[in-house]
């Protein structure tokens, strides 16, 4: 199950079974089913604090997954702060709904093993981004 929930913000105008479905296929594309992945949007206070508390980092980003995937099975909180989404899309020209789906699937992408440490992961993962974004 695929859910949406927001804190301390409002939620963004997206159609949820259709996110969903998207979600779904890009999994399938990797071997990977989709147990249960809970999307939260959040402001950059909030994930600025759960990136203190459970990364200990003391610094703003769009997401922070907490992965919990098991037997194939995609499962996993996904914290979207849609500040940055908003800040990033004006910062690479582009829309806030597409900064937004970007950030959807890279969390996902995550869950997937797929990793942005390096500079050949950060390119593997645009790749990545760019081919689901086509479905």
């Amino acid at each position: 199950m695929i859910t949406y929930n927001t804190q301390g913000t409002a939620m963004p105008d997206i159609t949820e079974a259709e996110v969903s479905a998207w979600v779904r296929q890009v999994a399938k594309s990797y071997g990977k089913t989709v147990g249960d992945i809970n999307y939260i949007f959040v402001d950059d206070e909030t994930i600025l604090d759960i990136n203190r508390r459970f990364i200990g980092h003391d610094y703003y980003t769009d997401h922070i997954g907490f992965d919990y995937s098991s037997d194939g099975a995609l499962s996993g909180d996904i914290y979207i702060s849609l500040d940055t989404v908003r800040t990033n899309a004006e910062l690479y020209g582009a829309t806030f709904d597409q900064e937004l789906r970007r950030i959807i699937i890279h969390g996902l992408l995550h869950l997937c093993g797929l990793r942005d440490k390096t500079e050949e992961e950060r390119a593997q993962m645009q790749q990545a981004e760019d081919r689901a974004l086509a479905l």
